[in-house]
């Protein structure tokens, strides 16, 4: 429907501006009467205020009771817009769009519901446009300047924080913010009577921060970092993990290398562990073995970027797979029963990926992806819809497997990524029944891999699903209190805190695990601000590749 502006007068109208003034009882009220006459085609509630000055050339518009557009909002497409809805000065509502009801659209926002069409052929601007399309729930609030993009669901009770720039759907009763607009809490997560938890979380960093030198320098012999004190466990002084710990543990907290080693040294002993042919990492200077990439990718990979560096050569072993290759290794693995290790060697994949696409990308025609995107698809196409899993959860002892395979696959192939999980709520579910395992609180199973392998699914669902979020909620909680009281003064944390063998021993791994695993329950209850730090390295919650890489 086709529809000539009102002529302006030359001053601005007050309730143009400020339209939740409009009183239809008023003189005003003739005047819309005859601003909606003139929108031919249009359904139109009680109430409506389109101000005069809105642009509004829409194909198709259905507004809701008591809604309104106001001064200089620019609406064209097929839009459906629900009652008590709020479009405010300078909005842009295009496309395919349809609202519920108590929408509040700040001014400045773009609602973009179509695409421009972008062929290498010719230029952009010759190309059709095309669209998917953008649902709005009811009762959202969106700040101003925030941008939406074509394709995407915002749920019910949502809240977009100004300058947003919305990617990916949002879901229930979120609350996002940041480019792009990333999950900050649920609102439904009462975090008012966590005034105790948040105090403890703060002493707790503080305290990390004061002894995080001590803890290292613990773990110094003959000039090299080890995990454990070797009066006090078995140590192997050839392994490059402790080293990667440390770099690991010396970011978060001190925010820089550890105290008495210099960045170039570090950069340069982790850089000569890699093998220019393979792109491997060889730390006892044996011949890396390509068929077996192992967690060193992820380790020194991440140490290297942590001091600033990078890769000095792709990652050969892994870049250079064919999609058939891969794919039908990955096939021929012990999914069942094994789902654990095949987590750990997608994850080693997906991070050679990452690393090479983040180093290398700019150099390499593919830019750097290898066989990534074969891997995502054959993962996402296997995952199991009723359980969200790659691994049989038919008893407690495969449901372990399974979730903890879960969380070394999803870290690698989707959260380093950006890519959403294919069956979250699903997942939610398996994850939550696991977490209830009586193994989980005897000296056995506590350690950092298995809370870590739970609060990491969770965390990174819950960016897609507000999903039984409350007990989720109660289970990080009674975690996180726990955990906090773990902390071993002068020596840090140990991987399994209840063990009276050698894991009992606080170290390095333990301590750079249970520290960013402090951090996850932390966010996953929106108190994260309060521990003072926020992981960089391999437990890092930003993807390693942007969305926007991904093309």
């Amino acid at each position: 429907m086709d529809e000539e502006l009102h002529a302006a007068s030359d001053a601005p109208r007050r309730v143009d501006f400020l339209p939740w003034e409009y009183d239809p009882a008023s003189a005003e009220g003739a005047l819309q009467a005859d601003r909606q006459r003139a929108l031919t085609g249009a359904t139109i509630g009680q109430g409506v205020m389109i101000a005069s000055t809105a642009a509004v050339f829409c194909d198709s518009l259905s507004i809701g009771d008591r809604s309104y557009v106001a001064a200089l909002a620019y609406l064209t497409g097929d839009l459906t817009i629900g009652a008590d809805c709020s479009v405010n000065p300078f909005a842009v509502v295009r496309g395919d769009v349809v609202m519920g009801d108590g929408v509040r659209i700040g001014a400045h926002t773009s609602i973009l519901g179509f695409n421009h069409r972008m062929s290498i052929e010719s230029p952009v601007f010759t190309q059709e446009t095309w669209s998917r399309g953008i649902r709005i729930g009811d009762d959202v609030w969106i700040g101003s300047g925030v941008t939406i993009l074509d394709g995407l669901t915002v749920g019910d009770h949502v809240v977009i924080g100004a300058g947003s720039v919305v990617t990916k759907d949002v879901p229930d009763w979120a609350v996002v913010a940041g480019n792009p607009a990333r999950l900050i809490r649920d609102r439904r997560v009462d975090a008012s009577g966590d005034a105790d938890l948040r105090a403890a979380l703060s002493a707790f960093g503080d305290t990390a921060r004061a002894q995080a030198a001590a803890v290292l320098a613990r773990c110094v012999e003959d000039g090299g970092f080890v995990d454990r004190p070797s009066a006090l466990a078995e140590t192997d002084a050839a392994d490059v993990r402790p080293w990667c710990d440390a770099i690991e543990i010396a970011d978060l907290l001190l925010g820089g290398p550890p105290p008495g080693f210099e960045t170039a040294d570090l950069l340069q002993r982790l850089t000569s562990l890699q093998d220019a042919a393979t792109g491997l990492f060889s730390p006892d200077g044996s011949e890396p073995d390509a068929a077996a990439p192992d967690y060193h990718v992820l380790c020194v990979g991440y140490a290297i970027h942590l001091l600033g560096g990078a890769l000095p050569h792709p990652i050969h072993a892994v870049h250079s797979l064919t999609g058939g290759a891969v794919t039908s290794a990955l096939a021929g693995r012990e999914w069942r029963g094994g789902a654990w290790g095949d987590g750990d060697a997608v994850d080693v994949l997906a991070t050679a990926c990452a690393l090479t696409v983040a180093d290398h990308g700019d150099s390499l025609p593919d830019g750097g992806f290898g066989p990534y995107f074969e891997i995502l698809g054959w993962l996402t196409a296997h995952a199991d819809p009723t359980t969200g899993m790659w691994g049989s959860v038919d008893s407690s002892e495969l449901r372990l497997q399974a979730v903890n395979g879960f969380y070394r696959l999803t870290r690698g192939a989707y959260a380093q990524f950006g890519v959403p999980l294919p069956h979250p709520e699903a997942a939610i579910d398996t994850v939550l029944a696991h977490a209830a395992d009586p193994l989980l609180e005897t000296p056995e199973g506590l350690t950092a891999c298995n809370i870590l392998d739970i609060i990491h699914p969770l965390w990174l669902a819950a960016e897609q699903t507000g999903h039984r979020r409350g007990e989720g909620a109660a289970w990080a909680r009674g975690q996180l209190t726990a955990a906090l009281d773990r902390w071993v003064d002068g020596a840090g944390f140990a991987f399994a805190p209840l063990s009276v063998g050698p894991d009992g021993v606080p170290g390095l791994q333990g301590t750079e695990m249970w520290c960013a695993i402090i951090w996850l329950l932390a966010d996953y209850l929106q108190l994260s601000d309060a521990v003072g730090y926020r992981p960089r390295g391999v437990h890092r919650p930003e993807p390693l590749v942007t969305p926007g890489r991904l093309g």
